[in-house]
Parts: C-alpha cells; structure tokens; sequence
C-alpha cells in the first residue's frame, strides 16, 4: 500500500476470487464456471464477426443482446440493463439505492462481494445469519425498510427460497429496493423474473458466466420496471459508458437466443451433481440440497481444510473458506462427468477406502 491511498480505503479487504491456473493438467472445480464450451452460434458469430471494427466503441445500450434477452424472457428491452458481468450491476445497486440512511442488509454466508461494495462505497449494512442449517429465513427479511440483497440460490450453499417466500419479502418491503441475485436459478432454483411488474421495487440480478458458458465474456444484466432500470443506467453512464465490448454483445445475443445448446448444458450439470452428491453421501459427506451448479460438501473424517489441500495435491481445485460457520465446508463446482469421477476417486484415495 502506497502512502498515496485514501485513508477511507486504507482497511478494505478486496474480494479474493478464486485461483485462476495456469496450469491445465488441473482439475479446476473452484470457480462455478461451466465445463462446457460456448454454443457454435455464439462461436460462429465471433468468428464471422467485424474484428476489424474493434477500433471503433461497442454500442452504449447494447440494443442487439438486450432485444435478444427481452425476446427469450418476455419482457420489455426498456426493463433490461447490462452489465460488465453481474458484479458490475450488483455495483450500480448498491452505490445508487443504499446510502448512510439506507443501509443494505444481506445474510452473513452469502456472496462475498456485497461485504466489499458496503466497505467500498463506505456503507454499514446489517448482516442477517443464517439458521443453523445454512438456510435463510424469510422471515428475517420482512418489514426491514432497507434494501435487501439475497442470492437465490445462495452462494456458497447452493440453498433456494420459493416464490412464495420471496413474495412476501416484498409485500412487507413495498418502499425499498429488494434485489435478489439469480446468478445460478437456472440450474434448479425459481426465478422471480416474473414478478417484476407485480413489484415495482424488486431487481433481478442475472449473469452469462454459469449457465451461458461465457464466463470469459464478462456479461451480466438486471431485470427491472423500466424506471428503476433508469436509475442504474444513470449510475453506468456516469463510470463507463462502453462497459460491453463488442464481442461480448455478439457473443451475449447468441447464446441467448441458442435455447437448445443451453438446456442441454443444464441437463448435463445436473445428471453430474445428482451423481456426485449420490456418490459423497454414500461416503458419509453431509451435502445441502443445491439448486446451483455447485455443491457445499462437508467431508466425514476429515475436515473441510484437509481435505481441500489433500485434493490440491492431488491436482483438483475446489473452494475452501475460513469463515468460522463454515471450515469444515468445501465448495465443489459440478464439472463434466469425467471430472467427478476424477473428484470421487481423489476422495476415496484421501479417506482411505
């Protein structure tokens, strides 16, 4: 740290993602990306597209993969935005709807960015824990009067609230913003997409990077009523304009509208973590039931530290977290199937069987 830096930045910890190898003998299950490569359309438009033209700005309202996603999800394009990935928009949330009267609030094991945008953005949100089986209680979330944030699937458990649940977190929220980040529904969960013009207050967080196979595109986008869309438009326009390149439209637009190819990645991941979870359970590992395409394993026998690192020597990355609530967990994405059984005969090596 320079002596240059702000002193309000000077006690951030950043958001730690996870490693990213350049080692590709590596079984990489650490980082919820998909094993499956992007669509041929996607992968045939990029080809053909005008790479020539790169020297010119990308389109500000990215009007082709907006048209494309209002199609695929029946809504209006003046309900969409996008985002440079969905941490970009979870960004504009939180700088254009919380401030010092109207603190956040969001569980305290969720998705590890919104603790870094409140210390960022100088925000002291309330933290809600989650219930004793990792799951969060809606209850919890009613009548706060400030904006909420809930992953749904939640991250790292892969656990899900319906409809019905989320619906009454904003009958009792009417005047303050609920987002609920949907980064994983489309492997189980229940989207809330639907709702958005029941509740002029509710966001939908969306990304391309799991179920879209574009992880490397950097591609996100909330669903919104139109003038709430505004608002954070207003907040994309005043940091970065250009925040989609051009290949990311091209791609984003594509892949959307490929409906077949993605329903076919969505199948195989979860054939995978129904195998895997069948499989580490019969070997004694307490597993929630995920909706996402990862699975929150606690290992028998050993604990969760040991076994990550025993799987790192064995060339298989997974995620492991110190928080207290959670050590003995690890964090398991649902590769090709090959790759779990890979997973499946490390364990049994590492517990002796």
């Amino acid at each position: 740290m320079s002596r240059f830096l702000s002193d309000r930045f000077s006690d951030i910890e950043p958001y730690t993602p996870g490693e990213q190898p350049k080692n590709t003998n590596l079984v990489k299950l650490n980082t919820n990306e998909s094993p499956f490569p992007p669509s041929e359309r996607v992968i045939r438009a990029l080809n053909a597209a005008e790479i020539s033209r790169l020297n010119l700005y990308s389109d500000p309202e990215t009007k082709e993969v907006i048209a494309a996603i209002a199609e695929v999800l029946n809504v209006k394009p003046d309900q969409i935005m996008m985002g440079n990935g969905s941490d970009e928009i979870l960004a504009f949330a939180f700088q254009a709807f919380c401030d010092k009267e109207h603190p956040p609030c969001f569980a305290d094991i969720t998705y590890g960015f919104y603790p870094v945008f409140c210390r960022l953005f100088g925000l002291n949100p309330e933290i809600i824990p989650l219930k004793d089986d990792l799951t969060i209680d809606p209850a919890d979330y009613c009548d706060k009067n400030k904006p909420i944030f809930i992953a749904n699937p939640n991250a790292p458990t892969g656990l899900t609230l319906s409809i019905c649940e989320i619906k009454n977190i904003l009958d009792t929220n009417r005047d303050t913003i609920v987002l609920i980040d949907e980064a994983y529904v489309d492997f189980g969960g229940q989207s809330a997409i639907p709702l958005i013009n029941e509740y002029d207050n509710l966001i939908v967080c969306r990304t391309f990077s799991k179920s879209r196979n574009l992880a490397g595109a950097r591609l996100g986008f909330a669903v919104s009523n139109s003038s709430v869309i505004e608002d954070l438009n207003k907040m994309k326009f005043s940091f970065n304009p250009y925040n989609i390149n051009r290949l990311s439209i091209i791609a984003g637009k594509e892949s959307i509208l490929d409906t077949e190819y993605f329903e076919e990645c969505i199948i195989k991941i979860k054939e995978n973590r129904e195998y895997t979870v069948n499989e580490l359970t019969k070997r004694g590992f307490s597993i929630p039931e995920s909706k996402a395409n990862f699975i929150f394993a606690k290992p028998c026998g050993i604990t969760g530290t040991e076994f990550y690192k025993k799987l790192r020597e064995k060339n298989i990355l997974v995620r492991h977290f110190d928080t207290e609530r959670i050590k003995d967990y690890v964090r398991i994405t649902i590769g090709s199937y090959e790759q779990m059984q890979t997973l499946i005969n490390a364990t049994d090596e590492i517990l002796g069987r």
